[in-house]
């Protein structure tokens, strides 16, 4: 063999590959290409990109929510700690409605602004005690002001239930369609090997995957607002009766 034609050899085949010629040996073969998720979601077909956009769009969501609902909640529950220390140290109603702007994050301020200004106005600013009528009066609207309080506290919980139950749905929609797609490559190329159903099955699991990323924390997230909102609902609705009871008193 000229040295030519040996340089050539060498340099197309490499060392290994060139002693396994010179055995007659069949040459090493080449690494398989593995599958990287990133590719495999840049190539998915439209409608599986389409469940993908979704399911990241409503996990995204369900994170800004998480996120917003536990500021809002924390600082409810802080504040209205401090204000039902205040309101059952105070003397009167008077000294405490000085002061409401110290507990602007509390329910329960709001709460007692409502029957404070209910009471003031169907007393016309005297300080005595109210009738029957007026104290029902009061009474109902500090349960109103509670109710809406309630409603307040569970704002977006029904967007996190919502991800939360249709994530895996919409997942499961991208993994059919993957399995499909699939299948239907079996039919057109007549193979059923793996570098022919393993990308697309792949990018049909990885759908599933989303949307459980997606849904896990949404329910989770809901469960546990839930029954922090649920304990500030009881004692909200006591409170509120506390409030149209000190009302009736002439607000002592």
């Amino acid at each position: 063999m000229s040295l030519a034609l040996f340089d050539a050899v060498a340099s197309a085949t490499g060392t290994l590959d060139l002693f396994a010629w010179f055995q007659g040996a069949p040459a090493t073969p080449a690494e398989p290409p593995r599958l990287d998720p990133v590719q495999l979601v840049l190539g998915a077909s439209v409608p599986v990109k389409i469940v993908l956009i979704i399911l990241v769009a409503f996990s995204l969501m369900c994170w800004l929510v998480i996120g917003l609902k536990a500021l809002h909640v924390s600082r409810a529950n802080a504040e209205s700690k401090r204000f039902v220390k205040a309101f059952d140290a105070s003397d009167g109603f008077e000294d405490l409605a000085k002061n409401l702007a110290a507990y602007r994050g509390s329910p329960f301020a709001r709460i007692f602004a409502t029957g404070y200004d209910e009471m003031v106005r169907v007393t016309r600013g005297a300080r005595a005690e109210l009738s029957d009528a007026q104290g029902t009066h009061v009474e109902t609207a500090t349960r109103r002001a509670a109710a809406e309080e309630i409603t307040h506290l569970e704002s977006w919980m029904n967007l996190l239930g919502t991800i939360g139950s249709t994530a895996p749905f919409i997942g499961l929609f991208g993994t059919v369609y993957g399995i499909m797609d699939a299948f239907l490559s079996i039919g057109n190329q007549q193979s059923a090997n793996l570098p022919v159903v393993a990308p697309k099955i792949a990018e049909a699991l990885i759908a599933t995957a989303i949307g459980l990323v997606a849904a896990i924390p949404a329910v989770m997230a809901y469960n546990y607002f839930a029954r922090r909102v649920g304990i500030l609902a009881d004692t909200m609705e006591g409170f509120a009766a506390d409030v149209a009871a000190r009302a009736k008193l002439g607000g002592v």
